[in-house]
């Protein structure tokens, strides 16, 4: 008998009905090859197609009784063709998302409940089909079924629309932010009233108890100790290798950048909270004023407690129109930075950069937009008095900041005229109390920064008794007020690779800083870590680990930076064994061009291999004498990346003649291991080379404890260092 398309649609359906029951009474047990991942992920891409055909299949049904349709063959058939098809895709839609459902990104009762309302989409869409031609499938019954379906896939498209955009999705651009109370200081606690709310205010619409986004909850402290799907979020007293801190550190266009791009961000203050919280070893339980007065926690927990009032207003609602859209694309150029403070606000935050380029002219070609810029950062230009009057007519200005400019102060008495300016920066000036006091005596702002100017600390002082409304900021002094944070220190070389030794010296623009460095692996403190005084000699290969500390300001960001020497780079390299088409960011060439791959090994500099070992191929035109051969590859569980079992130097006179020189055997992983970049080295005796192999052999299988067990890890390398 001759199969129709209808036929094969019917049975098409009922295989797809079984092999859902199928994957719903196996459950977890069920693992999707990684080859089979990608049908998930198109779940979200077929999805709106059966919605709008069984939308409309469901209209036919309904009316499909009264009396002006039940003669029309055309209606009747299409009206069953229609339901058939709609039925068909929502069931190969529900296959793909229980699909998706398995990867580790997933999971929560919020998942739940969107399943199982699909499920009942298909198998409720499947009843009213088989039946609708029942002798007892009268207007009543498909009326209800009609009803029924169309409400369940409407709650099913709520579930959805929340597990992939959060909770209140559709109203968030109209509504405004819930506020969370602060706590006295005195009663605070770090994790509860600092990191938490900084948990509940920027993470929590994707890691609740009903989405759990990667198996993380963020609620509450046990839930934030479990971590995720993918390990612990944080390793306590190890910022670096907190997961927590890699993710909200990646760049934003990155897909595991956290939060997502498309929702509020983390503030520079909140991220420096959760990296000194990780630190200190994520304590749960203590209070803010256990710490010491110079913590550099406490000093950014207090400012979190007790904010001063609010600068810039993203939600105030501007008496001006929003800027013609072609000046400001035109506007923003190499030295320019112009874009919308907040997202359909028609204020405009303006940065100007490129000290060389900058001029009054600069200042000048900013009139179209005059009216709509409430924020301009001039840090570093060189800015005198006179170019004041320019800025004043920005007549809707509420922050500005002239840091390190060639401002005096004589100019400050053109920005009395703005009535809006709430926050003025005057750091690294000359600036001097009378210009000042003549400025802060007549102006609005509610907070003014002053340090290294001029000004002593007792003129400080009476300016902060003279104005008690304004915050007036010079520096920590021991009281918990606001302390101003160090930039980290530079370097006097760029690439992490030396062929000769040579002498590391360190420098801070501002004047009587500290550098603390270590070179053991150990992260550098204040008292016990190394003071740099003059220049570090460097041979071999190290990291070097360094912050910034002053007297009465918050210390620097901590740098980590690593310094390899290779002796020799070779006249040509070449790939035996080829990596991976769509993981060869590492192209041979590029495995001796100094530049080192970061954790992050989806930003291109990373070589992958899975199927091939890495077998790569250089060759010297003279010998060269060689006692050692390094390769760089990173261990990064989450990504499925292990070590190589064994990574083997081969040398000779050329490609035909080899011998081995040398093996290195890395440490297995271990359940729990956090990401590390390491350089496998492997020594031999000195010997004239024109020709090295380098193999590392990959790993087949990933453990038993690995959430991918039983499937190939990938080989990430890097670097090739000669010596």
């Amino acid at each position: 008998m001759r199969l129709t398309l209808k036929g094969f649609a019917e049975n098409l359906l009922v295989a797809a009905d079984v092999f859902i029951v199928f994957l719903l009474i196996a459950g977890s047990s069920v693992i999707v090859p990684v080859w089979l991942m990608p049908v998930g992920r198109m779940h979200p891409m077929l999805l709106h197609f059966p919605i709008v055909l069984l939308m409309l299949a469901m209209v036919l049904e309904y009316f499909r009784f009264k009396s002006v349709y039940t003669q029309e063959p055309l209606y009747q058939s299409f009206a069953s063709g229609l339901m058939l098809t709609s039925v068909v895709f929502s069931a190969i839609t529900v296959i793909m998302g229980l699909f998706l459902s398995k990867e580790p990104a997933y999971g929560g009762s919020l998942l739940n409940w969107h399943k199982w309302t699909g499920v009942s989409v298909v198998f409720l869409g499947s009843l009213i089909y088989w039946c609708r031609n029942a002798l007892w499938y009268k207007a009543s019954a498909a009326k209800t079924g009609a009803v029924l379906l169309t409400l369940v896939l409407i709650i099913t498209g709520h579930y959805g629309g929340t597990l992939t955009h959060g909770d209140n999705f559709v109203l968030e651009p109209i509504s405004k932010p819930k506020a969370i109370p602060k706590v006295p200081i005195e009663q605070a606690r770090v994790f509860e009233d600092v990191i938490l709310p900084i948990f509940s205010q920027k993470c929590l619409s994707c890691h609740n108890l009903e989405k759990a986004k990667g198996g993380l909850v963020l609620s509450d402290a046990q839930s934030v100790v479990k971590g995720g799907k993918t390990g612990p979020l944080y390793v306590p007293g190890n910022a670096q290798m907190s997961l927590l801190l890699q993710r909200i550190h990646l760049p934003m266009d990155e897909k595991k950048h956290m939060p997502p791009k498309n929702e509020a961000q983390l503030t520079n203050d909140e991220m420096a909270i959760l990296k000194f919280w990780v630190q200190q070893n994520a304590e749960l339980k203590k209070k803010v004023l256990e710490l010491a007065d110079t913590d550099s926690l406490r000093i950014l927990a207090a400012i979190y407690l007790t904010p001063v009032e609010t600068i810039i207003d993203e939600e105030e609602d501007y008496d001006f129109s929003a800027a013609n859209e072609e000046d400001v694309k035109k506007l923003n150029n190499n030295y320019r930075s112009v874009s919308p403070l907040a997202k359909n606000s028609p204020a405009l935050s303006v940065t100007i950069f490129n000290k060389g380029s900058f001029k009054l002219s600069v200042l000048k070609e900013l009139e179209p937009i005059r009216k709509q810029i409430i924020s301009l950062n001039l840090s570093g230009m060189p800015v005198s008095d006179e170019y004041l009057k320019q800025i004043s007519e920005f007549i809707n200005l509420r922050k500005l900041n002239l840091n390190f400019t060639k401002v005096k102060g004589g100019g400050l008495k053109y920005l009395k005229k703005l009535a809006s300016l709430r926050a003025l920066s005057l750091s690294g000036t000359d600036v001097t109390f009378k210009f000042v006091n003549e400025y802060t005596a007549k102006s609005t702002i509610k907070r003014l920064i002053l340090w290294e100017t001029k000004l002593s600390p007792a003129e400080i002082k009476q300016l902060q008794k003279q104005y008690k409304k304004i915050l007036i900021v010079g520096g920590f002094d021991g009281t918990g007020q606001f302390s101003s944070k160090l930039n980290p220190p530079k370097l006097n070389v760029e690439s992490s690779l030396f062929k000769q030794a040579f002498n590391l010296e360190l420098k801070h623009v501002i004047k009587g800083v500290e550098i603390r460095y270590t070179l053991d692996g150990s992260d550098p403190d204040s008292l016990k870590a190394m003071l740099y005084k003059n220049p570090i000699p460097v041979s071999t290969n190290i990291v070097l680990k360094m912050r910034s500390y002053k007297k009465g300001w918050i210390s620097s960001d901590m740098i980590e930076f690593p310094l390899y020497k290779s002796s020799y780079k070779p006249d040509s390299i070449s790939n035996v064994l080829l990596p991976e088409e769509n993981l060869n960011g590492g192209r041979a060439p590029a495995l001796i061009d100094g530049q080192f791959g970061t954790v992050n090994i989806f930003q291109g500099r990373w070589a992958g291999y899975i199927k091939n070992n890495m077998e790569t191929l250089m060759l010297f035109k003279q010998p060269v004498l060689v006692q050692s051969v390094g390769l760089n590859a990173i261990r990064h569980l989450e990504n499925s990346a292990l070590l190589p079992q064994v990574v083997e130097v081969w040398g000779g006179k050329d490609s035909k003649h080899l011998k081995l020189l040398g093996t290195n055997h890395p440490t297995a992983a271990k359940k729990g291991d956090q990401p590390l970049l390491v350089t496998m080295e492997i020594q031999f005796k000195p010997q004239l080379l024109s020709c090295i192999k380098l193999v590392a052999k990959t790993i087949k299988k990933l453990p038993e404890w690995h959430p991918g067990k039983g499937k190939p890890p990938v080989l990430f390398v890097d670097e090739i260092l000669i010596n």
